[in-house]
């Protein structure tokens, strides 16, 4: 008789049964890193609305008091804020510069949960740089 060599049947499903576990394992953490990863997208963006808040506040700051400029006072066009998971429709932000005031800009930049993010819930941005909401 000759010497087989290979795996039994038993060896090979228990492999089978071993990789199964560790998917059913791994695959709700990445789901989390997923919606993490997206969320990103919106924190770029609310942090590239911060830098043109406080550019347009340096620029305009010696003409008064101001509130709220708009995406074109920011130098922002139509499809600027556009990205694969938020849009322009996603990000709102309340601002007011008042030269008398400490800090002189205060803002606040909200970006609002799309649909195709399942966890985590609106995200904000104030002037100081923290974050608070978004994902969980």
């Amino acid at each position: 008789m000759k010497n087989r060599k290979g795996f039994t049947l038993i060896e090979l499903m228990v492999v089978i049964m071993i990789v199964g576990i560790l998917a059913a394992v791994a695959i709700p953490l990445m789901r989390g890193r997923i919606d993490s990863a997206k969320w990103s997208e919106g924190k770029a963006v609310a942090g590239t609305i911060a830098t043109a808040l406080r550019a347009y506040a340096a620029e305009k700051g010696g003409q008064g008091a101001w509130v709220n400029p708009s995406l074109a006072d920011l130098g922002f066009t139509t499809g600027d804020l556009q990205g694969t998971y938020f849009s322009s429709a996603n990000y709102s932000w309340t601002s007011e510069y008042d030269e008398t005031a400490n800090p002189p800009l205060t803002f606040t930049i909200t970006v609002t949960k799309p649909a195709s993010i399942t966890s985590g819930s609106d995200l904000t941005l104030n002037e100081a740089g923290v974050f608070s909401g978004g994902p969980q």
